[in-house]
């Protein structure tokens, strides 16, 4: 019997100028849809996990849209509320050589950043659900997200449901302190974090020893340290850190590292090319739900998540659109990019 995994949080219209304009150059925009829980469950369904989508999109026709984005890859958006007057936007400018990306929001007043708990039954919602998912972007949207983030954890804790979180501060959208306070509650009824080391410090003061991530130096050790402490201050089954040494914005070296309380496994190191970053971390975390869920030993959990980012890297849009044996493939060392016939 499928696994069933219920992700939870805002879904946006994703515009990008053309190739490697910049936003001051570009005349056409690409329209796509993405966002940090969506791009987990189209990479857990396109793994054949039963994966829906929770999230609350406006009646008219770009939130239908944003629906039809999430049907296509066989999310189950049954679950979705409808209602509000917009979908959030964001506009990304893909970075190259030392020019980095960058992203402009223009979320305010979405639809699901001004839910209300009554709109999300969980109890409905969970029905027959292993696995709950969702990022530290949703609770810095709103008080009331926030609210509902914790609502639903507790919920699926008594459930017996496994909760995984995905740090990913991001201080356009909350201060630290209010990172801090937010997440430290919730993470209370947390299996699985997932985070970097800017993650755990900007949210929990958490530094990795001998790492300067902006002079491309990362220390293993520290962060096999910061894994340990998040153990130790939250009681985490597991923590999962992505290991990113940015060379240019172009060249990554991409890593990870697991810890289950006891034993930490650290994976094999990609040299990669970036077509488009954006939705990585998002890969990765969708790649360590679905090794979890198959009972993967701790070592070929994270190959299997770091293989599925890296291969993430290679493909426009936030969407990772990889199927388990590409991803088997490369985590088994076939890393040659050969042409297949």
């Amino acid at each position: 019997m499928s696994k069933r995994v219920i992700t939870f949080g805002e879904l946006m219209l994703r515009l990008a100028p053309e190739g490697y304009y910049r936003f001051v150059q570009a005349e056409k925009y690409m329209a796509t849809y993405g966002g940090g829980e969506a791009n987990v469950a189209v990479s857990l369904a396109n793994y054949g996990i039963d994966a829906a989508y929770v999230t609350k999109f406006p009646k008219h026709e770009i939130g239908q849209a944003a629906v039809n984005s999430l049907r296509k890859f066989g999310v189950d958006t049954s679950l979705i509320v409808r209602g509000g007057s917009r979908v959030g936007i964001y506009f990304v400018e893909k970075g190259a050589s030392q020019r980095p990306s960058k992203v402009i929001y223009d979320r305010a007043g979405s639809a699901i950043a001004e839910a209300e708990p009554s709109d999300f039954d969980w109890d409905k919602i969970f029905e027959g659900a292993d696995w709950f998912h969702f990022t530290g972007i949703t609770p810095a949207l709103s008080k009331n997200l926030a609210g509902i983030c914790l609502e639903a954890c507790k919920k699926a804790r008594e459930k017996g449901i496994t909760v995984s979180c995905d740090l990913n501060y991001r201080n356009k959208l909350w201060t630290r302190e209010e990172a801090g306070k937010t997440m430290s509650e919730i993470c209370k009824y947390v299996d699985v974090c997932i985070s970097n080391e800017e993650d755990a410090k900007d949210v929990f003061g958490i530094c990795a020893s001998d790492t300067d991530i902006t002079g491309g130096k990362i220390n293993s050790e520290g962060y096999k340290d910061v894994a340990r402490q998040l153990v130790e201050k939250f009681g985490f089954k597991k923590v999962a850190m992505t290991l990113r040494t940015s060379l240019s914005a172009s060249d990554n070296l991409w890593q990870g590292l697991l810890y289950d309380g006891s034993e930490y496994y650290l994976s094999k190191q990609y040299s990669v090319r970036i077509v488009d970053r954006v939705g990585g971390g998002d890969s990765f975390g969708g790649g360590l739900i679905y090794a979890c869920l198959n009972d993967f030993k701790g070592q070929d959990t994270i190959e299997y998540a770091v293989a599925a980012s890296c291969l993430k890297h290679s493909i426009e849009g936030d969407y990772n659109m990889v199927t388990v044996d590409e991803v088997l493939k490369l985590a088994g060392g076939d890393a040659s990019g050969r042409v297949q016939r």
